[in-house]
C-alpha cells in the first residue's frame, strides 16, 4: 500500500472561499457610437452572475449567507428591471454595453457588501449574458 501524496501548503498559497449566486432581469437599451441592429432602442433578458469571495468565515462557517447575497443583487436589479437602461444613471452617459454592465454590478455590490462585512468579503467577478451565448465579464 503507498501512502497518499499530500503536497505541502507553500506560504505563497492564499486560500480563498467563494460563493456564487445568479439572478436574471429585463431590460431595454441601445448602443451609442455603434453602428449596427444594437444602436436601436431593444431589450434583453439578462442573466447576471456574481461571485464572491474571501479568506475568512463568519461564526456560521458561512462567507456569506446566499440570501445576503441575493438581497445585495436585488437593489441593483430592482433598480434596472423593466427600464431603459439609457435613462438611468451611469449609463445616461455611459454606454449600457453588457461589459459596462457587468463592471456597474461589480462596483455597486462591492460598495453593499464593504458596509455590510467590513470588509471581509469582496465581489471576484462579475458575469452577465446578454443572451444564452454571450457574456461580458468584469473583475480586477
Amino acid at each position: 500500500m503507498q501512502p497518499e501524496w499530500r503536497a505541502e501548503p507553500s506560504p505563497h498559497w492564499t486560500f480563498m472561499y467563494e460563493v456564487t449566486v445568479e439572478d436574471s432581469f429585463a431590460a431595454g437599451h441601445y448602443l451609442r457610437e455603434y453602428k449596427g441592429k444594437c444602436e436601436n432602442p431593444h431589450g434583453h433578458n439578462y442573466k447576471v452572475r456574481v461571485t464572491l469571495a474571501g479568506k475568512d468565515l463568519d461564526r456560521a462557517g458561512l462567507l456569506l449567507d446566499f440570501k445576503d447575497l441575493k438581497d445585495v443583487m436585488k437593489h441593483v436589479i430592482d433598480r434596472l428591471d423593466h427600464q431603459m437602461l439609457n435613462d438611468i444613471d451611469p449609463f445616461i452617459t455611459l454606454n449600457p454595453s453588457a461589459e459596462n454592465l457587468s463592471k456597474y454590478f461589480f462596483d455597486e455590490a462591492n460598495s453593499r457588501l464593504k458596509q455590510k462585512t467590513n470588509g471581509r468579503v469582496f465581489v471576484k467577478d462579475v458575469t452577465i449574458w446578454e443572451t444564452d451565448t454571450t457574456t461580458a465579464t468584469y473583475y480586477e
